[in-house]
């Protein structure tokens, strides 16, 4: 059997380097070689957060750094990180960070202008 601590950290660097595919737990545990059942008790007992937790949490990171960095609209921030509508991210992105993902933007954005566009 792999060493678990070691077959974790390629995991997660597997999810690092495809966040922005549409990720999903069964194509994790494929490429892992686990059952999905197998693969999240492993993970969970390793990190103690579960793999879908932790990869929502690694794509709000992400995001959160792209709403200051850019000006892409957040509908294309949603889309290209698998969230199934601006719904769905907007509730998990406040529930994350307590803002909405625009006032977030509009208070911690690089390219806030002074006139407020």
């Amino acid at each position: 059997m792999k060493n678990t601590k070691n077959f974790i950290s390629d995991l997660i660097l597997l999810i690092n380097n495809n966040i922005e595919s549409h990720l999903k737990i069964d194509d994790i545990a494929i490429k892992s070689g686990y059952s999905k059942w197998h693969l999240q008790r492993l993970f969970l007992a390793e990190t103690g957060q579960t793999l879908g937790h932790f990869i929502r949490e690694r794509k709000l990171i992400l995001i959160a750094d792209k709403l200051i960095t850019s000006n892409e609209p957040l509908i294309n921030l949603a889309i290209k990180y698998g969230f199934d509508s601006q719904q769905s991210f907007t509730r998990a992105f406040h529930k994350k960070y307590q803002l909405p993902p625009q006032k977030y933007r509009k208070t911690f954005s690089r390219h806030h202008s002074a006139d407020g566009k």
